[in-house]
């Protein structure tokens, strides 16, 4: 392996271990358009952002890269359709920034603004009654920049797999070698497709950011969203990593979160349906949604879909899927997914399966068909992913929350303590 990749990993390893973001330049000072990366004509070598070096994944380059990995890295378009975009309405507030709320394990307090430069924010936008209150964009994001969604991507399959189940297509009990027979001498021989969608499969797999050698980078390398290698050997696709994972535990007894579970979801969307994942999100979601914009999706190298963390999206978009499945399903004047599927995922999961996970920040959540689920007073559920990507359905509220971000530290615990208490702290706001 050469020196630079060595290098990198053992530097990714260093970032996601850490456990103070005060080692990083703050928002301020990191800021994409002050900073200037990739400005210029040709931009100058410091300046540079790589896909071949990994520096798209590094700190604080993921500022420019996470808004523009289109020019990275190959993808799949996910068409809008022809149609107008389904209209947001605009009530602005100038009461939001000021709004304080107490961090998980603080004992000060913190405003709103202060939260969204701590959370390194670089979109964010709140719908309350269907029409946007408050919406800012920071870096290099505009209105009409697709952003990554990280594994925000994750619920958007887990909804669409969720509706191949509603309408008979997928059998939640079946097996998931009824399906995909080339996964039945692997960890998923014996794993339901509701094990699958709900993340209780036993695998031998690390989600470990912090360690190079886990699973979860092996994976990426497979599916060419990270550099590999020289001499790389290995899966060369994500279907192909897939093949290769082997069983630890029992299935069904416990939640824990894993990326292969959902890229196995997008291999039976793409076998129940015939069609490529992306084209499946478009004419499911995207051109019935009314999106305002096109969205993509990373591929591997023969144009499998990263449906485990491969999305990006504007912000409005983002928004709008949001507002769809607070709405019960329906939007832009139709039923967009089965009301039976939203409620669904409200409902959750087994509690205490989600409790071995032993997220000590989120006491009392489950997993639903790849969705977050609360279960406080408000009913609350989300979309989550690294980095700090978000959609936040308060459906008490009546509020949808979406946001993009590039935090420093990967992992949800490092931003949650300064995220979710000002999530409900809006939400009982917006109620008054």
């Amino acid at each position: 392996m050469k020196p630079i990749l060595i290098a990198l990993l053992a530097s990714l390893a260093a970032v996601a271990a850490r456990a103070e973001p005060a080692e990083f330049p703050d928002a301020a000072g990191s800021d994409p358009a002050v900073v200037g990366w990739m400005q210029g004509s040709p931009p100058p070598p410091g300046s540079v952002v790589r896909y071949a070096d990994g520096s798209m994944y590094s700190f604080p380059q993921i500022r420019w890269s996470f808004a523009n990995f289109r020019q990275l890295a190959p993808t799949r378009n996910i068409w809008r359709g022809s149609g107008p975009p389904a209209a947001l309405p605009r009530a602005l507030r100038d009461d939001i920034d000021a709004l304080t709320f107490q961090p998980l394990g603080g004992t000060g307090t913190m405003t709103w603004e202060q939260s969204l430069a701590a959370n390194y924010t670089d979109a964010i936008l709140v719908l309350h009654k269907g029409r946007i209150v408050y919406e800012r964009y920071l870096g290099v994001m505009t209105p009409h920049t697709q952003h990554m969604a990280m594994s925000v991507t994750k619920s958007f399959f887990g909804t669409v797999a969720a509706m191949l189940v509603a309408e008979g297509r997928l059998d939640p009990q079946a097996l998931v070698p009824q399906y995909i027979p080339e996964l039945k001498d692997t960890a998923f021989g014996d794993a339901t497709v509701r094990q699958v969608l709900d993340m209780t499969t036993g695998l031998k797999y690390s989600e470990n950011y912090a360690d190079p050698d886990a699973e979860v980078w092996q994976h990426a390398r497979a599916g060419s969203v990270f550099p590999r290698p020289p001499g790389y050997s290995g899966p060369q696709t994500f279907y192909e990593f897939l093949q290769t994972l082997q069983k630890d535990g029992e299935h069904g007894q416990a939640f824990a979160y894993r990326t292969v579970n959902t890229d196995v979801l997008g291999w039976l969307i793409r076998r129940v349906t015939g069609q490529p994942v992306g084209d499946v999100l478009s004419e499911r979601i995207w051109q019935p949604l009314g999106a305002e914009e096109d969205g993509y999706i990373l591929i591997d190298t023969v144009g499998n879909e990263f449906a485990g963390g491969g999305l990006n999206v504007t912000l409005r978009d983002l928004a709008r899927f949001g507002e769809m499945m607070r709405l019960d399903g329906r939007f832009n004047g139709r039923q967009v997914v089965p009301r039976a599927v939203v409620d669904d995922i409200r409902r959750g999961a087994d509690r205490e399966h989600f409790a071995k996970a032993g997220y000590k920040l989120l006491p009392g959540w489950s997993y639903r068909n790849q969705w977050w689920v609360t279960h406080n007073e408000h009913g609350a559920y989300a979309a989550r992913g690294i980095h700090g990507q978000a959609i936040y359905i308060d459906p008490t509220a009546e509020m949808v929350i979406a946001r993009f971000g590039s935090h420093p530290l990967a992992a949800n615990a490092n931003f949650d303590p300064t995220s979710l208490p000002a999530f409900h702290a809006l939400a009982k706001h917006l109620m008054r």
